[in-house]
């Protein structure tokens, strides 16, 4: 990312005075309070325009299907975390967000980037999606990186969140395009990888947003903000139902030191 040249700050999202906060141009207390939901609200801070139906199902879709998957390491780390200081929640919910990357719930973003590239590459085949999907994830196996968004430790069929996710965006509207990148790419990965690698939900996700104009550069955004409800929810039954240490009792029992021991210990 590059330093900017700006010497002004600014920002085209909200400005306030005494009277009125306006954001992305509308008065937030008559035009939006009340009118919109959070997440067409969330849609509308992002890009400056409020979402279609289209756009506003799926999204609200992706939002619900990745929230919380249960005691996942972020929700581990968070919890351990307010356990020991309970005086901040909001300590609690960094610490359960900072691990968002490419393996834990930044693989949204990975596989978008991932599914344009494979957009791009058609280009050079005559629209070949298939041949373009050969090329891309034969590039990443080569350089011995992962293909994001497939294969789960949990879920070894296909994870159904994501037929949810796909049955949806054809309901509603939602451009297919991405959608048959992510399905040609799954049919390919046994022979390129060797392994039967079935979509999970951090395809899905970026498949069907990329399909209704969601902007690639903020898709690991919408992780982030699904799994800060669950985190919030995960830590007000933490406070009265703690489980923190109990987390951490346990990781002490499975315990094994490998390293090396003093001569009057041994």
């Amino acid at each position: 990312m590059k330093i900017g040249k700006a010497t002004v700050p600014r920002s085209a999202i909200t400005t306030s005075n005494a009277e009125t906060i306006v954001v992305r141009g509308q008065d937030l207390s008559r035009d939006l309070i009340g009118q919109v939901n959070f997440g067409d609200y969330f849609c509308f801070l992002l890009t400056g325009k409020k979402p279609d139906a289209a756009m506003s199902a799926v999204l609200n879709a992706t939002l619900v299907a990745i929230a919380d998957h249960g005691l996942v390491p972020s929700v581990q780390a968070a919890r351990m975390t307010y356990a020991a200081a309970p005086e901040a929640l909001q300590g609690a919910v960094a610490a359960g967000i900072l691990g968002c990357g490419s393996v834990i719930l930044g693989a949204s973003e990975v596989a978008g980037k991932m599914f344009v590239e494979i957009d791009e590459e058609a280009k050079k085949h005559g629209g070949d999606l298939r041949e373009a999907a050969r090329v891309v994830v034969s590039g990443r196996r080569e350089r011995k990186q992962p293909i994001p968004g497939y294969g789960h430790p949990e879920h070894k069929e296909r994870d159904r969140r994501v037929d949810a996710l796909f049955n949806l965006s054809k309901k509603v509207g939602g451009g297919q395009h991405f959608i048959e990148i992510a399905q040609v790419v799954e049919e390919l990965i046994p022979g390129i990888v060797g392994k039967d690698l079935r979509l999970n939900v951090s395809a899905a996700i970026p498949a069907v947003l990329l399909g209704v104009g969601f902007p690639v550069t903020a898709l690991k955004g919408v992780p982030i903000l699904a799994r800060t409800a669950s985190l919030i929810a995960h830590l007000n039954e933490e406070m009265s139902d703690p489980i923190g240490f109990a987390l951490s009792y346990q990781a002490m029992r499975e315990y094994e030191y490998t390293g090396p021991m003093p001569e009057a210990a041994k």
